[in-house]
């Protein structure tokens, strides 16, 4: 029988153990939501200019919801769920994981709030574009881009296994693509 735990364990510690003093600042600035703050706002001043006023307040309330939406489900399921993160976990510490900064947040880690946050509002702002036409290709390469390296840093960090990231990642995928759909039925509607 394939142990998939075990296997996520080992892979997470691969991962992290590729990690260097001199990316450390990366992953903590790249993890730090304080940042993601005025990255939103520039996203969403971008879509209003694309979209126009109506319909870009409307894409920008909708990834507004997508965060809500990711950030609070996902922390009903770490509450549910209860795995313990990467630098707490035993097996983990005493097979040398990388804890760049120290202990991480709340224990438990499954599923990553910040994957899926980042996927899902790059999920809907980057369809949000493309729904209303104004499709944007280097702008969805680099929402996705920056979606993943936060994803990634997650890793780095030790605040995450791979499997917290990647559920965290189809979660928020999920929930965005979902808001983006439902903000384009409400704009066709609207007209």
């Amino acid at each position: 029988m394939i142990d998939i735990i075990h296997i996520d364990q080992a892979v997470t510690l691969w991962i992290n153990k590729l990690d260097t003093p001199a990316l450390y600042p990366l992953w903590l600035g790249l993890s730090d939501n304080k940042i993601w703050f005025p990255a939103y706002a520039i996203v969403m001043g971008f879509i209003i200019w694309k979209l126009g006023w109506k319909k870009g307040i409307l894409v920008s309330l909708s990834l507004i919801l997508c965060v809500v939406l990711t950030d609070q489900l996902s922390g009903l399921v770490k509450d549910g769920v209860a795995r313990l993160r990467p630098c707490y976990n035993t097996w983990m510490v005493e097979n040398g994981v990388i804890i760049p900064y120290g202990q991480a947040g709340g224990f438990y880690g499954f599923f990553s709030s910040h994957a899926a946050n980042v996927f899902g509002f790059a999920a809907a702002s980057s369809l949000g574009l493309k729904l209303n036409g104004k499709p944007v290709p280097a702008f969805a390469w680099g929402v996705f881009i920056w979606a993943a390296l936060v994803s990634l840093s997650r890793i780095m960090m030790a605040a995450h296994f791979l499997g917290d990231v990647l559920v965290g990642t189809v979660f928020g995928l999920c929930i965005g693509t979902a808001v983006a759909y439902l903000t384009h039925l409400l704009l066709k509607a609207w007209k």
